[in-house]
């Protein structure tokens, strides 16, 4: 089943934002990953979060930590929408037809939590990542 979800690329503050969130809004935290938690551990990152899933009554707000140099959060353009599709060759699918005319900011690859996983910036400027997880994948929302 496909899914589509906000995810905000916070600069180093994921996690006090999720606590206010979760505080202002009777929400609950159902999952936060840290980088030193992760096999993507290293320079200094590792209490910065990965991956966190907040839930806000029957809506899901993903995030996490932009630490990547080649990956910039700028506040303003910090979300993107997250699809999650069943098989590699629906993530495939449609990360070709919606990289047409827009850019592709990490190409469509397997990861340790995904069996593919990509962004890109759509024609009309909407940044959107493809993710397809692994079978019993770690990384999963609600």
């Amino acid at each position: 089943m496909i899914g589509v979800k906000p995810y905000i690329g916070f600069l180093g503050n994921c996690e006090a934002a999720f606590n206010f969130y979760k505080e202002c809004m009777n929400a609950s935290i159902e999952g936060m990953l840290r980088y030193g938690d992760s096999p993507m551990a290293g320079n200094g990152n590792a209490d910065k979060i990965m991956h966190a899933v907040l839930r806000i009554g029957d809506t899901i707000i993903m995030a996490g930590d932009s630490i990547h140099e080649e990956h910039p959060v700028t506040v303003g353009n910090n979300i993107s929408m997250a699809i999650g599709v069943d098989t590699a060759e629906e993530a495939e699918t449609m990360f070709a037809k919606m990289a047409e005319g827009g850019q592709v900011t990490m190409p469509l690859q397997e990861t340790f939590w995904a069996s593919r996983f990509g962004m890109l910036q759509d024609k009309f400027g909407i940044n959107w990542m493809f993710n397809c997880e692994k079978p019993h994948g770690s990384m999963q929302e609600g």
